[in-house]
C-alpha cells in the first residue's frame, strides 16, 4: 500500500510540477505528516526531490527528472474504462484506483500529449444524472460490482414495486448506468432479469461461482430489455395532433418515446402548422397528466375515451379556476 502511494507522490510531482504537502495529502487522502514521510522515503531511495520554503514554495522533482515506473495494474487497467464517469468509478469502488491509472497514464505520455489531456479535463466535464434527481442510495453496489466480476452467486433481499419484499438467489450477470440509476442483470432460476440497484436491502455472498452463460451479451441484453420495458411503459398509441411549440417540447417532455415518434411521423404540418401523429401514450391516469402538460399546443383526436377523459379534466380545470 505505501509503495502504492510513494509511486502516486512521484508521479503527481512529476505530472504537476511543484505542489505543497497540504496539495499532496488532499489529492491521497493522507495526513500532511504522511506525506512527509513519504517524501523522506523518496529522497532516501535515491529521487531527486527538493522542496521550496515560502509561501509559493512546495516540493518539485529536480528539472528533467522522469519516472518509467508506470506499469499499470489489472485493477487500474480496467479502471480506466470509467475514466469519463469518475462518479460511477467511486460507487463501484474504484475511485482511488482509477486516480492512479490516470497517474499513470499522464506520466508515461509525451509532454505535448499530456499538455492536451490536461486541457480535455479542463474544458469538458460529463455530469450523467439528470435534473431534478436526489442521489439513490446504494450502499450494496460495491459488493455487487465484486460478484460480478468474481462471478459470485449471492442472495439478495429485493424489494418490488408496492414494497412487496422477496428473496432471490442470483447469478450476477453485468451492472448498467443508465441516466443515474444503476441496474443489475442477473440470471434468476433459469431466466435473465433486471433488478434495480437502489432497491437491495440486503445482499449474501452464498460462497459459491457459477458459469458465465456462453455468449450472453450485455449491451444487447440492455438494448433489447430497454425496448420491452419502453414497450410495457407506452402500451397503447394516441392520435394526437401538435403545433410547433407542442413538438418542441415534445422530446423534453417524453423523451425519447417522444423524439422517436416525431422522427417516426409519416406526415407533413397542415397549412397552420399542425401535425397529426401516433403517440405512444402510458395507460390510465400517467397518459392523462403527461398529455395536459402541453396545454393548449396539443389535441388528442383517439383514442375517444382518452379524449373524453382529458376534456373532463379541462372542464374540472376550467370550473375550478373560474
Amino acid at each position: 500500500m505505501r509503495a502504492s502511494r510513494l509511486l502516486s507522490v512521484l508521479l503527481l510531482l512529476q505530472n504537476r510540477g511543484r505542489m505543497t504537502a497540504e496539495e499532496l495529502a488532499a489529492e491521497l487522502e493522507v495526513s500532511v505528516r504522511t506525506v512527509y514521510r513519504d517524501v523522506e522515503a523518496l529522497s532516501a531511495a535515491g529521487v531527486p526531490v527538493y522542496a521550496d520554503r515560502g509561501r509559493t514554495g512546495g516540493y518539485q522533482l529536480v528539472d528533467g527528472y522522469r519516472t518509467r515506473l508506470t506499469g499499470l495494474t489489472e485493477e487500474e487497467a480496467q479502471s480506466l474504462s470509467l475514466a469519463g464517469l469518475p462518479g460511477a468509478a467511486a460507487e463501484l469502488g474504484l475511485g482511488t484506483v482509477l486516480a492512479a491509472a490516470q497517474l499513470k497514464l499522464h506520466a508515461a505520455m509525451p509532454a505535448e500529449l499530456r499538455t492536451g489531456a490536461s486541457k480535455v479535463s479542463e474544458r469538458f466535464y460529463l455530469d450523467v444524472p439528470g435534473w431534478h434527481r436526489g442521489i439513490e442510495s446504494l450502499p450494496r453496489l460495491s459488493e455487487l460490482a465484486d460478484a460480478v466480476w468474481h462471478t459470485q452467486r449471492i442472495k439478495v433481499r429485493y424489494e418490488r414495486w408496492g414494497q412487496r419484499k422477496v428473496d432471490r438467489v442470483l447469478d450476477p450477470l453485468g451492472l448498467i448506468l443508465k441516466a443515474g440509476n444503476w441496474y443489475l442483470a442477473a440470471r434468476c432460476e433459469g431466466n435473465d432479469r433486471t433488478y434495480r440497484v437502489s432497491r437491495i436491502e440486503e445482499l449474501e455472498d452464498l460462497g459459491e461461482t457459477f458459469e458465465r452463460p456462453s455468449g450472453f451479451d450485455l449491451v444487447r441484453y440492455w438494448r433489447d430489455w430497454s425496448e420491452q420495458f419502453e414497450k410495457r411503459m407506452y402500451p397503447r398509441v394516441a392520435v394526437v395532433r401538435l403545433n410547433e411549440r407542442a413538438r418542441i417540447l415534445l422530446p423534453f417532455y417524453l423523451g425519447a418515446v417522444g423524439a422517436r415518434a416525431l422522427r417516426e411521423a409519416d406526415a407533413e404540418p397542415d397549412e397552420n402548422g399542425w401535425l397529426t401523429m401516433d403517440l405512444p401514450v402510458e395507460p390510465g391516469e400517467p397518459a392523462v397528466g403527461e398529455l395536459l402538460r402541453f396545454g393548449g399546443n396539443l389535441e388528442v383526436l383517439e383514442p375517444p375515451e382518452l379524449r373524453e377523459r382529458l376534456a373532463e379534466e379541462i372542464r374540472k380545470m376550467g370550473t375550478r379556476y373560474g
